[in-house]
């Protein structure tokens, strides 16, 4: 990307009137130091999406229903969750925030580390497992539960310490959505799932290195050498009961849940340390030829009409796109940060 056109998209993302987007520009894509960045954060967190969407939490804790959250779908505590980490949220800026964080802990997570549908392990699968320690991680919890959900995350793709699915008297086995290692899952037909292994991928970049153990290293390991294991940028991972990939992976959208694009994965991979790797060079090229001539990038695949918060119209170039695209190109050495 050129300067000029790579200024101008950057200029847009900054506009004062889309406070969302511009305190996550400022703090992913310009380097502004905290005191720049701290009035900006907090206007934040009482204006736009992160505000909007936090008026409409049940002062326990819970959007829409108690329980486990995982519906309705897409406005239940979940999703709720999981699109308050991509917008930013930071639990200490807003009470609220912790709140929730402690109510899916005690309501979404088994003893043992599951992120469940329904409260019980059987209601686990890697694409809610990913999503959900990725959010709480990035808004700020500090739970051993939530440590817990992530050792729990990493023996289930390596396998160490689970039973198989037919062992129903071991404490700690495979379910029918989560049915193996490898990101098997029972969606897929039993077959590795690329979308489970990008959201899974995306938590354990989100934890920080000292908090890494040797099992979720060799964990993140697997997952690197999976996505990997094809090239990103054609996403002909095994596809279940599909004959081809599915073509969300080129879709480019905001917010994310379970579908997940290809730009995730190189997100996912970018988190890890991976964004200059030659074999990711083909998906950062689909991506920067994604661009429009105005040097933005479209919205492809949204839930307009699904999720309380409103982010821009199909098919027409969208900031929160256009700033997932830029991080990932910034990390691959494509962009300079420029104030």
């Amino acid at each position: 990307m050129g300067t000029d056109k790579w200024q101008h998209s950057l200029d847009w993302l900054l506009e004062p009137q889309d406070i969302g987007v511009r305190y996550l520009a400022m703090r992913d894509l310009t380097g502004a130091s905290g005191k720049e960045l701290l009035p900006v954060k907090k206007k934040a967190h009482v204006e736009g999406p992160i505000a909007q969407l936090l008026d409409k939490m049940n002062p326990a804790g819970y959007w829409e229903q108690p329980g486990p959250g995982y519906y309705p779908k897409y406005n239940g505590t979940i999703w709720s969750v999981i699109l308050l980490a991509q917008l930013g949220a930071d639990m200490a800026f807003d009470k609220r925030i912790a709140t929730t964080c402690s109510y899916v802990l005690e309501h979404s997570i088994t003893s043992d580390g599951h992120v469940t549908m329904n409260g019980q392990p059987s209601g686990t699968v890697d694409c809610l497992q990913g999503n959900v320690c990725e959010a709480l991680t990035v808004l700020g919890s500090k739970d051993e539960r939530l440590d817990k959900a992530f050792e729990w995350m990493a023996r289930t793709v390596t396998g160490e310490g689970v039973a198989p699915m037919s062992d129903k008297k071991a404490i700690l086995r495979y379910y029918a959505g989560k049915c193996g290692p490898n990101f098997a899952c029972g969606a897929n037909n039993k077959l590795p799932c690329a979308w489970g292994a990008t959201k899974v991928m995306m938590a354990f970049g989100r934890l920080p290195v000292e908090k890494r153990t040797p099992l979720i290293d060799r964990a993140i390991k697997t997952g690197v050498d999976f996505l990997f294991s094809r090239d990103p940028a054609s996403a002909d991972y095994p596809s279940g009961y599909a004959a081809k990939p599915s073509g969300n992976w080129w879709k480019f959208g905001f917010p994310l849940f379970y579908i997940t694009d290809m730009l995730q994965i190189a997100e996912a991979l970018a988190a890890l340390g991976y964004a200059r790797d030659p074999r990711l060079a083909n998906a950062i090229k689909v991506i920067r030829d994604k661009q429009d001539a105005g040097g933005g990038w479209a919205l492809e695949y949204d839930y307009a009409g699904k999720i309380a918060v409103d982010f821009g119209a199909k098919k027409k170039p969208n900031k929160w796109v256009t700033l997932r695209a830029m991080r990932v190109l910034r990390a691959a050495g494509e962009l300079k940060a420029k104030k």
